[in-house]
Parts: C-alpha cells; sequence; structure tokens
C-alpha cells in the first residue's frame, strides 16, 4: 500500500458518511471524491485494504 493510498483511506474515513466495511460505497466515494488510487487499490487487493482497516498494518 502506497502513502497515497493511506492518505485517501483516512480522507473517505474522515467524511463519515459510510462504514469502512462497506467496500462498494468506499470506493464510491472515493470515485466522487477523485481518489482513483483507492477506487484501483480496492479493487485489486481487497485483503489488504481490510488489514488495514482492522490493524493499521500497511504491508
Amino acid at each position: 500500500m502506497t502513502e497515497t493510498v493511506r492518505e485517501q483511506i483516512m480522507q473517505v474515513r474522515d467524511t463519515g458518511l459510510t462504514n469502512m466495511f462497506d467496500l462498494n460505497a468506499v470506493q464510491r466515494i472515493a470515485y466522487d471524491m477523485d481518489l482513483f488510487e483507492l477506487v484501483c487499490f480496492i479493487e485489486d487487493d481487497k485483503a489488504a485494504y481490510v488489514k488495514f482497516i482492522l490493524t493499521g498494518e500497511t504491508e
């Protein structure tokens, strides 16, 4: 996970618009916010995204 993706996750989280485990909603919000790296990251590596949400680990 890149620093950009981590920052974009935090941006979506800070909106408070969705549960961060609702991947479709996170992707939709990220897309609306022009956070395309996050949209692609979730599509490519859902497991790494969920691990980050659960543990805060980026690797």
